[in-house]
């Protein structure tokens, strides 16, 4: 193929994404403006008349070809760390069958990323493992997308989508999901080869992937949630997350590394630029970082809370050995 119909093939593909993006935001504009939508997490899915079974019909439809772009790590002790992890929040603020069982998966791919499906399908790459600091930020981030699932975030756009568009809301020109996921991060960031300052700034954004919602750059494009959406999320994932006995302090660390890249962003130029602005979609992390500062000044201090374990050291290593050299 010549390089002319290379470059044609690109700017189709461009055209073609940005016109689903512009379909589902007013999908989106249309699902959020009400400020009813802030709320704590109590919701059954009122707002579009849907059924647990609905939730669990809608993840089975989509497994499949997620399943294929998002492998399972193919190590067992990570996969039994980010389990152990999951469940002892879904444990300690008894959720499981309230209405939900839930999962937590690793998945073996590049991206800092982190995400949910509804009915309790909780996914977190190796590379974000990697990226956190201690056992109670990444207990924050996956508490954080159990909050999506607990609220019907995705559920309820995935729901309202399959409605108006027919179910077209899967996949794009492409071929690639455009899920309404709550909780997909903004993912890889490619930075020109040997810039480090990038790719470090890069990973930071990354890093926050669970905690905020995102368009992912790369080979899908998917919906960020509405501001109302991630902030009860946050709320909701602090909650349980500090309910499991993690420091109140650290859960919501992820949201000040995203606040260093948005300020980042604003001064720099190329990539980093243009990811803050795909960011402006979201809380600003300013909002962010003073609700959970304001959420954990309110809580009670603890003498056991929990920083970080061996075995959190352990899966860290785990993921970092995992990441491809460039």
């Amino acid at each position: 193929m010549s390089t002319g119909g290379k470059g044609r093939n690109k700017r189709m593909k461009k055209i073609a994404t940005l016109c689903i993006l512009l379909t589902i935001t007013g999908l989106l504009a249309c699902a959020t403006t009400d400020s009813s939508r802030y709320r704590e997490g109590d919701n059954a899915g009122q707002d579009v008349g849907m059924t647990v079974q609905d939730e669990k019909r809608l993840t089975e439809e989509a497994l499949p070809q997620m399943r294929k772009d998002y492998p399972e790590a193919k190590n067992a002790e990570l996969q039994k760390y980010i389990a152990g992890v999951g469940q002892k929040i879904v444990k300690a603020n008894k959720l499981d069958g309230q209405p939900y069982h839930y999962t937590f998966t690793v998945v073996d791919v590049e991206d800092v990323n982190a995400f949910a499906l509804p009915a309790g399908h909780v996914f977190v790459t190796a590379p974000l493992i990697a990226m956190a600091s201690n056992e109670a930020e990444l207990a924050g981030v996956v508490s954080h997308e159990i909050g999506h699932i607990m609220a019907r975030h995705t559920a309820e756009r995935m729901y309202a989508m399959e409605k108006a568009q027919n179910k077209t809301w899967l996949y794009t020109a492409g071929g690639g999901v455009v899920g309404a996921a709550a909780g997909y991060g903004l993912g890889r960031v490619l930075c020109k080869e040997g810039d480090t300052a990038c790719l470090a700034t890069a990973a930071v954004i990354g890093g926050a992937a669970g905690a905020v919602g995102g368009l992912f750059v790369q080979k899908y494009t998917f919906m960020a949630n509405s501001r109302e959406d991630e902030m009860e999320a946050d709320r909701i994932g602090f909650r349980l997350a500090v309910g499991a006995g993690y420091d109140k302090d650290q859960v919501g660390k992820f949201y000040e590394k995203l606040l260093d890249a948005e300020k980042a962003g604003r001064s720099g130029g190329g990539v980093l630029r243009s990811l803050s602005d795909a960011m402006s979609t979201h809380p600003p992390s300013e909002e962010r970082v003073k609700q959970m500062k304001e959420l954990a000044g309110n809580q009670p201090a603890s003498r056991n809370a929990l920083l970080t374990t061996p075995a959190f050291n352990r899966a860290r290593q785990i993921s970092q050995g995992m990441q491809k050299k460039p």
